[in-house]
Order: structure tokens, then sequence, then C-alpha cells
């Protein structure tokens, strides 16, 4: 059985240490520094999932969200902010952005676990090999975020 791949977008290097080091053991995980090396690696590598920092070079995270969002080869792919900003005009923004979840620093191990499960895709190992029945309930989900 392949294990699932998650991108990490952090531009603090000891974010995504700390992140890489919770979480593989249970998935593979690719790194980014930037928000434009994150855009090329989801269209590249098709990770099952990326969590994005929102303050970046070269291209912040939300900027990086939407581009990911936009493009069909990678729209499937959930994307999770995980960010040291809380408030609720930034999360409001992520969403529109397309973010599919949004998780603030400090975090715990367990926090990121439980947010992974409830995104990652179910049926197959990748983004690229999700069913498309699940892109109808991925829609509904961020259509209840814009009604809420």
């Amino acid at each position: 059985m392949d294990r699932r791949k998650l991108l990490i977008a952090d531009d603090e290097p000891g974010i995504r240490l700390t992140v890489s080091k919770m979480l593989r053991e249970e998935y593979t995980v690719i790194e980014a520094a930037d928000g434009e090396e994150a855009v090329s690696i989801a269209r590249g590598q098709k990770p099952d999932l990326i969590l994005m920092d929102l303050m970046m070079p070269k291209l912040d995270g939300y900027g990086a969200c939407l581009s990911i969002k936009r493009d069909p080869t990678t729209r499937e792919i959930p994307v999770v902010m995980l960010t040291g900003i809380d408030h609720n005009l930034n999360r409001r923004f992520a969403e529109e952005m397309g973010a599919d979840g949004y998780i603030t620093k400090p975090f715990t191990r367990e926090s990121l676990l439980l947010e992974l499960e409830r995104l990652m895709p179910t049926a197959g190992h990748s983004a690229e090999q999700a069913p498309q029945e699940q892109t109808a309930g991925e829609e509904s989900e961020h259509a209840r975020w814009f009604d809420s």
C-alpha cells in the first residue's frame, strides 16, 4: 500500500522540520520553502494534501492556494492553512481563496492528524486518483463556508 503524500509549504525551516517529524510515520512528507515552489510541486507531484503557511516569500499562501485551486490538475488537492495568524478576516479570506482548512500555530500532532483525517481522500492514495464523485461533495463543503 502506498503512503499518502503531504506537501508542507512554509518559509521557516524549523516549522517544516517540526511538521515533518510529527507526521513522517504516517505520511511521505515533501517540502516547499515559498508559495511559487509549493504551486510547482503541487502540479508536478500531486500530493494528497498541502499544509500551507500564509506569509511566505515570492507568493504568499493566499496566492498559492488560489493558483492551486484554479488549476484543473490540482484543484482537488485539499489545502490547509497552517499559520500563526488567528483572525477571522484571515480565515475568511483563506476560505475565499479555496482553503479547505485553517490551523493556527502553535499546533499539536493530534490537531494536525485530525485535520488530515477529515480532508484526506478516502478512495485511492493521491489526489489524481480521487474519484470524480468526491468533487461534488467538496464543492458542497466550500459552498457551506460561503453561505455561513
